[in-house]
């Protein structure tokens, strides 16, 4: 699946730049990183345009957001009912949202990208002010969009190292972030008194 779609990139590149950050927001698995460090390397070479490139990126991925937000706050009482991986990565993103709100939104964007479609329907739950959320996105969304087509764009020639350690150096810091959510909840978690008899 990645060979393909990282051969739209030449031919259909806006299409599936702006298509893949808005997926990846709502939580598809698809390679958005891989496509993003791709079509910077398309920009170095004049293949891509740059400003069109990053606008467009940054288009999917704010609609993307906006989505999961508003499914958020449409669901918000269905929430509590998911079980498994996500439920552990909902219970984290909601933990961030409490303590730090419109910071966690941010840093979720870019630093702890993996908990960002959770991140969209935790504060949309929460009830976060859809203005304060909007701003810290886009905010967030262009730092990782300049990041990662800065780094195509800079690393054209070695792009296959540069995505093996964007991917390493995102799932470390998304499994560390989950692995604290969860030691914080279970330190929060009341303690029963019953005793085996």
């Amino acid at each position: 699946m990645i060979e393909t779609l990282l051969r739209l990139v030449p031919t259909y590149g806006l299409y599936v730049v702006a298509l893949s950050t808005f997926l990846s927001c709502l939580a598809v698995p698809i390679p958005s990183s891989l496509i993003m460090l791709t079509a910077g390397a398309f920009m170095a070479t004049g293949d891509l345009p740059l400003t069109t490139t990053a606008a467009l990126a940054l288009l999917g991925a704010v609609l993307g957001d906006q989505l999961g937000y508003g499914m958020g706050r449409a669901g918000s009482r269905h929430l509590d009912r998911l079980r498994g991986s996500p439920a552990a990565l909902i219970v984290r993103a909601r933990h961030l949202a409490d303590a730090h709100g419109g910071s966690a939104v941010f840093l979720s964007r870019w630093l702890f990208s993996p908990l960002g479609p959770y991140m969209n329907l935790v504060t949309g739950a929460a009830g976060m002010a859809w203005l304060r959320f909007t701003l810290w996105d886009i905010a967030g969304e262009a730092v990782w969009i300049t990041l990662y087509l800065g780094l195509g764009y800079t690393f054209s020639g070695q792009i296959e190292a540069v995505a093996s350690l964007a991917a390493n150096f995102s799932g470390t810091l998304a499994a560390g972030a989950v692995t604290l959510g969860l030691g914080l909840w279970l330190r929060a978690a009341p303690r029963s008194d019953h005793r085996p008899t």
